[in-house]
């Protein structure tokens, strides 16, 4: 497997959303241009995975409190080498909330949302850019979800009140394409 999954995922992924319209056109010719844009040590920006956890009746929503960042933020992290964000980002939802892998139901394997954001400086690496590959999942919310090392805390958070956690713009569009899931006909 190589680039072209990727890039085939971002060319059909649509959205109304116009800023991540223009990330997911940003991505695109990112990936296209660079053979090793899964690794981290690329810089200044890298390929990321993460998933977007909700319960069964899509009203809440699975946050980590990430230690690192010492903020809220949903499952997901680096490639490191390996083109299948889709592998990735449900890798890294079993490694960071500890739940094992049949607990995670794959909603579709389309992408949910595309996201790039600035991750700033630290003692490892200079500011640099993620960009984000989202995947949707569901989890039943009456498991316990004993999280790793890497997080302060799991929570389920009830889509109003994710704001409280975290406000940025991209967290506020899955809440908001997650609402738009819920009021679906079916």
């Amino acid at each position: 497997m190589h680039r072209q999954d990727l890039l085939q995922r971002l060319t059909s992924h649509r959205t109304d959303f116009p800023d991540e319209a223009t990330f997911t056109r940003r991505a695109r010719d990112f990936v296209a241009g660079h053979a090793d844009c899964f690794h981290r040590e690329l810089m200044p920006r890298h390929v990321t995975a993460s998933t977007w956890v909700v319960n069964p009746a899509r009203d809440h929503a699975l946050l980590l409190h990430h230690g690192k960042h010492n903020r809220w933020f949903q499952p997901g992290g680096h490639a490191d080498g390996d083109p299948d964000v889709l592998a990735v980002a449900l890798r890294e939802v079993q490694e960071e909330t500890g739940l094992h892998p049949d607990a995670i139901r794959l909603v579709d394997d389309w992408v949910f949302d595309v996201d790039i954001h600035t991750i700033p400086d630290d003692p490892h690496a200079p500011p640099h850019e993620h960009i984000d590959v989202r995947f949707l999942v569901e989890v039943d919310d009456t498991l316990p979800v004993p999280g790793n090392e890497e997080s302060h805390e799991v929570r389920w958070v009830p889509l109003e009140a994710i704001s409280r956690y975290n406000n940025g713009r991209s967290t506020w569009r899955m809440v908001e394409k997650t609402r738009r899931l819920r009021h679906r006909p079916t």
